[in-house]
């Protein structure tokens, strides 16, 4: 064990903007009954967990492909999502346009849960574990992250009447510091990897 399971699962965490997807999750789900939109909960972590472990796993590839560094692709992402994190502090995240009426895959895993920021990130973070013993944690914490997020959605009835709108309101703020932090560490990373 290498130590970083616990960290990284709860950095995905928030990467995955729990909270602003429960609160879009309500918005689409609004009049389901429990049973449908408990369906549209499990379908959409399913959708977010084969997207996720794609990028993830097959991040080096890409880069190899496109003949993309490591470092210029973290200050990209990092850039990217300190935009997401901001949207999120200022309460402007907004809801896509155009939502079909299969929702729980488009628009609500891609790209309200893994959005470009999302997914520049899981490819940094999946190029960036060289040992198999890495991989094989952050993947479990991967999973992990996905599958509270999931846990989030399927309770999400219960979780709005324990915290109201404004109580989800705050704590999509508060997602939004820790990605900005996040953002923060990636970019300083990316930089360190120029220079170094």
């Amino acid at each position: 064990m290498t130590g970083i399971y616990g960290p990284t699962a709860i950095k995905l965490f928030f990467l995955l903007t729990p909270f602003f997807v429960l609160t879009m999750f309500l918005t689409l789900t609004e009049g389901m009954e429990r049973g449908a939109q408990r369906r549209v909960a499990l379908k959409t972590t399913l959708a977010v967990l084969v997207v996720s472990f794609t990028l993830y796993l097959f991040g080096q590839t890409i880069f190899d492909v496109f003949g993309i560094t490591l470092n210029a692709f973290r200050v990209g992402a990092g850039c990217l999502l300190f935009l997401s994190a901001v949207d999120l502090v200022r309460g402007q995240a907004k809801r896509p346009e155009g939502v079909s009426e299969d929702f729980a895959v488009v628009p609500l895993a891609v790209p309200i849960t893994v959005g470009p920021a999302t997914v520049g990130t899981l490819l940094v973070m999946g190029a960036g574990f060289e040992d198999l013993a890495q991989r094989l944690e952050g993947a479990a914490a991967l999973g992990t992250a996905v599958a509270a997020t999931g846990l989030l959605l399927w309770l999400a009835g219960w979780v709005e009447r324990l915290l109201g709108k404004q109580g989800l309101a705050i704590l999509s703020r508060l997602t939004g510091l820790v990605l900005a932090a996040i953002s923060a560490q990636i970019v300083f990373t990316g930089v360190k990897g120029f220079l170094g």
